[in-house]
């Protein structure tokens, strides 16, 4: 079966804040990955379908600095709306990042753009 690999990461800045508040980070961050991800493939003008996916947290990166990222695994096709057969994605890419970015609201090489960050601001002022 064909898979494509994503990696969703925060921006340096908000990943310096969360550095004291890494599970507030990590739950908002799994939300809006799967969120992102659901969303757009069960668009009907994109795939249309219930992908599957698993993600995997990596929180340093190389360098061994803090750098909060998902490394995700998605099958390349999903369920039919109805469960009863299997839809092929396209083969090059699985969804155009356009479609990624704009979906998650932002405009960052990162598809988690503003509603990622209001919603940490808003749970790191209410904790």
């Amino acid at each position: 079966m064909e898979y494509f690999h994503l990696v969703f990461t925060v921006p340096e800045s908000i990943a310096a804040i969360a550095f004291y508040n890494k599970e507030i980070l990590y739950e908002i961050l799994f939300r809006v990955t799967a969120q992102t991800l659901l969303t757009i493939a069960g668009d009907p003008r994109r795939w249309g379908v219930e992908a599957g996916f698993f993600a995997v947290l990596h929180s340093w990166g190389q360098n061994l600095h803090f750098h909060p990222h998902l490394h995700c695994v998605v099958p390349g096709g999903g369920l039919s709306a109805d469960g009863r057969r299997w839809i092929s994605g396209r083969r090059r890419f699985l969804l155009p990042v356009t479609h990624l970015l704009h979906q998650a609201g932002g405009s960052s090489p990162f598809p988690i753009g503003c509603n990622f960050e209001n919603d940490l601001v808003t749970r790191l002022l209410s904790s």
